[in-house]
């Protein structure tokens, strides 16, 4: 995974850091990679939603922009410290899933995004999106402005919820510099809501999944988006079972965005795509592979239910980093 730092800090730090999966006071070297050294299973936080209006106000968050081709977003800074107790880098297997740090995947899908709109492939006016691992939730957000009616933001933690994505949000929606912002006007009667919890169990809250709607044929999300969701090899299963609960049919589309390799945790797009191919329901279709020298190959896809698969021409597919993006404080992770 890469990752930009989320915390506001007076010292001058490197352009990237060495991702750290355990906190300094954690034993183990890569044990995603072998099961049988697994450090005892942490229970996962309640599965809950969160009100907007539970942001933490004592939580000091800064924003700053990121330039994608013309488009400016406003990515949020908490300090890591403050929010979890935990130093900058350290991500903890049940406890902190990496949430307050802006994953340079997300930045790809939204190029990836732009470029199949911009190309007719998909639209976003009037449909359901949600974010899984949404993190700062530029896609979600970036789906907001180009008309969806309803987006829905997961995260494995109530707190990032609370101090990064929601402040995140108001955040972008209260910038009127960029030119998105006109084509958002109807705050107001777009469903915006906020999920925090484990992917085993979240789907019981979501209120477009098949149980939870009368009508089959109008439940699920048109979109699910994801970025750099892949790392962890434990948890892939439990992620396509839920994209598989969430997902619109007949015509529901997936985006994700991650590396190829997450080297010491035995995830990565192709691992993830192995346990998709296995079920053999969804066909896969790579949108763009990015290898800009700087860090690992990261990679965006598509899948939908093979089923119902209309395939166009990808104009946008390509081997090379097609796109610039300003990610001057994006850290590369190996």
């Amino acid at each position: 995974m890469a990752a930009t730092n989320s915390n506001s800090e007076n010292v001058q730090k490197p352009s990237f850091e060495t991702f750290q999966l355990f906190s300094s006071t954690a034993s183990g070297f890569g044990i995603f990679d072998d099961p049988a050294q697994q450090a005892p299973s942490i229970p996962p936080p309640p599965c809950v939603e969160v009100l907007p209006s539970e942001v933490h106000s004592s939580v000091k968050h800064s924003v700053e922009s990121v330039n994608l081709d013309g488009i400016t977003l406003l990515k949020g800074r908490v300090n890591t410290q403050q929010v979890f107790g935990l130093s900058n880098s350290d991500l903890v297997p049940g406890k902190y899933e990496g949430g307050l740090k802006l994953w340079e995947g997300s930045l790809d899908l939204i190029k990836a995004l732009r470029c199949d709109i911009k190309s007719g492939l998909i639209s976003f006016g009037g449909k359901r999106v949600l974010e899984l691992g949404c993190g700062h939730g530029l896609p979600g957000i970036f789906a907001l402005f180009v008309g969806a009616a309803a987006v829905h933001f997961q995260d494995f933690n109530a707190e990032v919820l609370r101090c990064l994505t929601i402040p995140n949000l108001n955040s972008n929606l209260s910038n009127k510099s960029h030119p998105l912002s006109s084509n958002f006007t109807n705050c107001d009667k777009i469903d915006v809501r906020f999920y925090a919890g484990d992917w085993n169990e979240v789907d019981k809250l979501l209120p477009y999944v098949a149980t939870h709607v009368e009508d089959n044929q109008n439940a699920g999300y048109d979109f699910i988006l994801m970025a750099e969701t892949v790392y962890s090899i434990n948890s892939l299963q439990n992620l396509y079972n839920l994209i598989k609960k969430c997902l619109r049919h007949p015509d529901g589309t997936l985006y994700f965005a991650a590396k190829k390799y997450y080297f010491g945790v035995g995830g990565g797009t192709r691992r993830f795509l192995s346990v998709v191919e296995k079920d053999g329901v969804m066909a896969s279709s790579l949108v763009a592979e990015i290898t800009d020298g700087s860090s690992n190959v990261r990679e965006v896809w598509r899948l939908k239910p093979k089923i119902w698969r209309k395939e166009k021409a990808n104009p946008c597919g390509f081997k090379e980093a097609k796109y610039s993006i300003d990610d001057s404080s994006i850290a590369k992770a190996p």
